[in-house]
């Protein structure tokens, strides 16, 4: 559809306060630069029509309440050019002022280098890395949908109380990133209409003209996924920049992508349309040349006139009074609604409801049990309950075990798919786990639910770039990672993941848990439900693993919640050696112990589910598990070793792989890379005689 076949006015009628407020804007992102001597100017400088037009103009916002539930959302997924967001929430009334725009990029400042989400009032997600805002949003949408069909399924689309757009800005180069594509192609999928994004296509990047590496039709692309194009030639036409958006935020069948034409660094004489425009202060010659060109005393820096201010603040009112409309309709709906709304306020909040434990599994011993077969247990013992818990996979249910049963398909109407609902509760990711990643850190952060999906942990390379930020946002999703180690077998070395489980907890704020047991994967799944505080990565197994008996001689599996616990006791009491493991490997430590107890060793077996959360617990706690007085020290895990020998020390020793895998049935690999009790059973004795000073040669593993 073409803007130009919009009849859609701006209203309030677009006004030479409104042209200086852009001009303006064009200013201060030049200052801004320049007074911090790096960040990137150009794009503040050439969107600045849409990104205040947008805020002015169709954003439904209140400034004086930046978490209102009835709002809009803005996402820069061009976050390197911050300035477009910080320079509109300025003038919009935020809180941000003058002198944050000076400390742009600065020690302190809540202006930095990206915009971070819960750092800054107004900034909806964390973006930077390109590619992941349009991902994110992408999830907001799907958000979106599912809380109107859950909560206000009777409403016209668009017209409930929890209906709201979406909107973003992407560059050439979130148009690159794979992870854009992956979630566009879904978004075509799902039909997502509360998407609209602004495609800020300038032809320019760090490296120059575009088309040295980007060459496609990118709104030809998105018409193939399904999405509603248009194109704007000019971006400093604001009228056919408005009658396009508001095309494409009354679409609710399809995601929307307008496609304008901009040239970046407009209107510096020399620099515009340049590389150099992009990624670096202009200079202070060019800055002044420009500042003639829109009129402005090149003398003056951060120079905003009082009328110009007074008038984008009277956004101010008009978002107040968006607010308190949508107050009275959500009023009448809490009123009319009262056990949807009850719900709705409980799964805000992050309360989990009454009794669910007592919904949560409990596996008796004596049963081989996978704990990805556990894992999928607790999601569908508790699913009734916990309507918020809701996720996929990437293509990988029934080996992930990620589906609910008897739940329909997350699909929209009209599709023809097997139990497809545009509220379901099973998403079907496809292929494409980077986008899942981020998608479900998109579901997080729009606050109602409690997202998971699955893949191979060896996949996690797929969708690293999202699981950080996940964790720099400190997000409450759920990785299922499965098929944890060479256990999965016959796959061979591109499926068995073995540099993975330490790569991961080198992210910080995302706990690793890798449950020994099916009962320690219920309480793994208890304790992630119950502390809503970051992201977590569950390391599952394919193959079965022994359910200990806790009524003899094992431990309660809750001390898993803890992230390290004494499993299994020497049985003295007194152990002189202490084997620590995780995973498909506990069971082996257990095997280990056996024999070195009846050849007189006072052996003591460490469960390690979550070396996050144990490191949280209290020095005291710690030392009760690892006493620093026991030297002698196993670790086993079927991995690099890299990380253990903080818990072994010089006196220790590390039963794992240092190589990748191979393509056999599990029991083999395990056999023939040495990853046994023997095995374990041998490096015990190395420990013990390194650390009782006894003489000879010692070799490590």
């Amino acid at each position: 559809m073409s803007a130009s076949k919009n009849t859609a006015k701006l209203e309030p009628t677009w006004s030479d306060l409104d042209d200086r407020a852009v001009d303006t804007v064009r200013v201060l992102a030049m200052d801004a630069v320049e007074a911090a001597g790096n960040g990137h100017p150009g794009t503040a400088m050439s969107l600045a029509p849409a990104a205040y037009l947008t805020y002015q103009r169709l954003l439904r916002h209140d400034p004086t309440d930046p978490d209102w539930l009835g709002r809009d959302r803005f996402v820069l997924s061009c976050g390197h050019s911050s300035l477009t967001l910080y320079i509109q929430l300025y003038l919009s009334g935020y809180g941000l002022t003058l002198d944050d725009l000076r400390h742009l990029r600065q020690w302190g400042s809540l202006t930095p280098g990206h915009p971070e989400h819960g750092h800054t009032a107004g900034v909806e997600t964390t973006t930077g890395p390109l590619g992941q805002g349009v991902a994110t949003a992408v999830g907001m949408a799907m958000a979106a949908r599912r809380v109107r069909y859950l909560f206000d399924p009777e409403a016209a689309p668009g017209a409930g109380v929890f209906d709201h757009s979406i909107y973003v800005f992407a560059s050439d180069g979130d148009m690159e990133e794979g992870v854009a594509s992956e979630a566009s192609s879904l978004a075509g999928t799902q039909k997502l209409g509360e998407l609209v994004m602004l495609y800020d296509d300038n032809h320019i990047s760090i490296e120059g003209d575009t088309d040295v590496a980007f060459t496609e039709d990118v709104l030809a692309r998105y018409a193939a996924y399904g999405w509603h194009t248009q194109r704007v030639t000019d971006a400093n036409d604001v009228d056919a920049l408005y009658a396009a958006l508001v095309a494409a935020r009354d679409n609710r069948e399809q995601p929307s992508i307008i496609g304008v034409r901009s040239i970046i660094g407009w209107p510096a004489p020399n620099l515009q349309n340049t590389g150099k425009a992009h990624g670096a202060a202009l200079g202070a010659a060019e800055v002044a040349a420009t500042k003639k060109v829109l009129g402005f005393d090149p003398d003056r820096s951060f120079d905003v006139a009082d009328d110009v201010l007074a008038h984008a603040r009277e956004v101010v009112d008009r978002g107040r009074a968006a607010h308190a409309e949508w107050d009275t309709r959500y009023a009448a709906w809490r009123a009319a609604n009262p056990e949807r709304a009850a719900e709705y306020d409980r799964m805000r909040a992050r309360r989990l409801p009454d009794g669910w434990a007592a919904k949560l599994p409990v596996f008796p011993a004596g049963k081989d049990v996978a704990t990805r077969k556990a894992s999928g247990e607790v999601l569908n013992a508790i699913a009734a309950l916990v309507p918020e818990l809701w996720g996929g996979s990437a293509d990988l249910a029934e080996s992930n075990l990620t589906n609910i049963s008897g739940e329909a398909s997350f699909l929209p109407l009209g599709s023809t798919a097997k139990g497809a609902d545009p509220g379901g509760r099973n998403i079907h990711f496809g292929v494409r786990e980077h986008a899942m990643g981020a998608a479900m850190n998109g579901i997080a952060i729009e606050g109602t639910f409690r997202p998971y999906g699955g893949t191979f942990l060896v996949f996690s390379d797929y969708m690293r770039g999202a699981v950080r930020l996940g964790a720099l946002m400190k997000q409450p999703v759920v990785h299922v990672w499965t098929h944890d180690s060479i256990g999965l077998g016959e796959d061979g070395p591109t499926h068995q993941p073995v540099e993975h489980l330490w790569a991961l907890r080198a992210i910080p704020g995302l706990a690793v848990a890798r449950p020994g047991d099916a009962n320690e994967t219920v309480v793994v799944w208890r304790h992630v439900l119950e502390n809503p505080t970051g992201p977590t990565a569950l390391a599952l197994t394919r193959q079965g693993v022994p359910t200990f008996d806790r009524s003899d001689g094992f431990a309660s599996a809750e001390g898993a919640a803890r992230g390290g616990y004494v499993l299994q006791e020497a049985g003295s009491g007194l152990p002189e050696l202490i084997l620590i493991a995780t995973g498909s490997e506990v069971q082996l430590a257990v095997e280990a112990r056996t024999a070195l107890e009846a050849e007189g060793v006072a052996t003591r077996v460490v469960s390690m589910p979550c070396i996050e959360w144990f490191e949280a617990q209290d020095e005291a706690y710690r030392q009760t598990v690892l006493p620093r007085r026991v030297r002698a020290r196993v670790a086993v895990e079927a991995g690099i070793s890299q990380g253990w020998w903080r818990y072994v020390g010089d006196g220790g020793e590390v039963i794992g792989l240092e190589h990748f895998g191979a393509s056999a049935p599990y029991q083999t690999l395990y056999e023939q890379f040495g990853i046994t009790a023997a095995a374990v059973v041998a490096a015990a004795h190395r420990s013990l005689a390194r650390t009782r000073g006894e003489q000879g040669s010692i070799t490590g593993n």
